[in-house]
């Protein structure tokens, strides 16, 4: 299984409100939320990896703040970030028969008027955990748990950053979005070497490009960019360290509902060399509420499906042979795991746009062209030859040859080849 990767709130978003999902370890054994009753909140961790999913809630000595944020660990204990007189306090915690054990970690705090400071998402092997500290000008990533001397600053990346997606199955290689000198762009923090930073991906120069979602198993990615749409953030997919651009497909969008919001959450594992046969997982948020949407790229289209009642929001995970399974909570089923058989049905038509070029086994970068640029399964215009029929990351069926474009002219190279599985 893996975990699901909701997108974390930005720096500038309020802290005071929870999320209302919760957050799962990467290898699916556990998940924690925040909860509530009787108007207070207290922490709760889920067990998912028994025959039956069950819940053991963890209250402290008084109710937790509602900003309060919980990470799951991989041996069942609980990471709790608290925010007390302006200092970010982080403890373990583990039942102990009827109480709640708690083992205190350390604080960090943060100096600068204006800087916040959140949990990343649940790194691989689910011993260490950390976190994200955003100031005025840079960033810091902390080791905040699993460390030998309590928390331990590991890296400080200049300018602002959101996101944190894993790219390696070590825990080494992390992805951020970092906005600097007005645009944001991706980039890959080296936890092993210093904190060492280099640009992961860049769609055209005056373009907002992120990294939502990425899977090591495959090296099939999601990003949103504006590049196509300038103004407005388009969802597109490709593939770690492959010559293959970045796509935008209309399937990745809900024409039928303009002010639906998209997100990816979950991408399903194993699937080693066919990043094209990976399911994902969207969160679709819209005027009449949410739902589920199931995508991969060989489908080139989007099965819409509703949500459980009592959907925790965003949350969820894959099996390795395509079971997607959503957490959810009600009245009378308090800790529950609904699993979904995705009906993906036939492959529909093209409806493809180009995008990024990506150089092989480095940083993703290139001008966004226009509909029918070259893509998985199109000629490379520049003279380079495309994988052959029946090649790993082409769709099922060709897009119609395009305009020629130029080839991209790559960024300095990013620690990227030695991550996708061969």
């Amino acid at each position: 299984m893996t975990a699901c990767a909701i997108e974390p709130p930005s720096a500038d978003e309020d802290d005071s409100v929870p999320e209302a999902g919760c957050t799962i370890t990467v290898d699916g054994s556990y998940a924690a939320r925040l909860a509530q009753q009787e108007g207070s909140w207290y922490p709760e961790r889920w067990t998912l990896d028994g025959p039956e999913p069950y819940a053991v809630p963890l209250p402290g000595n008084q109710p937790e703040e509602p900003g309060t944020e919980v990470q799951p660990m991989g041996d069942g204990r609980v990471l709790i970030r608290r925010l007390v007189d302006g200092r970010h306090h982080f403890t373990l915690l583990y039942p102990t028969g009827p109480g709640t054990g708690e083992l205190p970690l350390g604080a960090v705090e943060c100096p600068d008027e204006g800087a916040s400071l959140r949990l990343l998402p649940p790194a691989p092997g689910g011993v260490r955990a950390y976190a994200l500290a955003v100031g005025p000008r840079s960033s810091a990533v902390w080791l905040v748990a699993g460390g030998a001397f309590g928390p331990e600053q590991l890296a400080v990346v200049p300018g602002r950053c959101s996101g944190g997606v894993w790219l390696d199955r070590d825990g080494r290689m992390l992805a951020l979005d970092r906005e600097l000198g007005g645009r944001t762009k991706a980039v890959v923090v080296d936890l092993e070497r210093g904190g060492e930073v280099s640009p992961l991906l860049q769609i055209a120069a005056d373009s907002d490009d992120r990294l939502l979602l990425a899977d090591p198993d495959s090296g099939l990615i999601l990003v949103g960019s504006d590049a196509p749409s300038p103004g407005q953030e388009r969802l597109g997919w490709g593939v770690l360290g492959s010559t293959l651009p970045v796509r935008f497909p209309e399937s990745l969008r809900v024409p039928e509902c303009p002010d639906c919001v998209v997100t990816p959450f979950a991408v399903q594992p194993g699937q080693v060399l066919v990043p094209e046969s990976c399911g994902v997982a969207l969160r679709i948020d819209g005027p009449l509420g949410s739902w589920v949407g199931a995508w991969r790229p060989r489908a080139r289209r989007m099965c819409h499906l509703p949500a459980p009642e009592g959907w925790l929001a965003g949350a969820g995970l894959w099996t390795q042979d395509g079971v997607l399974r959503l957490p959810y909570a009600t009245g009378e089923v308090p800790c529950g795991v609904a699993a979904v058989a995705v009906p993906w049905g036939e492959t529909g038509g093209s409806g493809e746009t180009g995008g990024a070029g990506m150089t092989g086994g480095a940083g993703m970068t290139g001008e966004y062209g226009g509909p029918g640029d070259a893509g998985p399964g199109d000629p490379v215009h520049d003279g380079a030859a495309a994988g052959a029929s029946g090649t790993p990351g082409e769709p099922a069926e060709p897009d119609p040859p395009g305009p020629v474009v130029a080839r991209p002219v790559p960024l300095q190279q990013a620690p990227l080849a030695r991550l996708v599985t061969n």
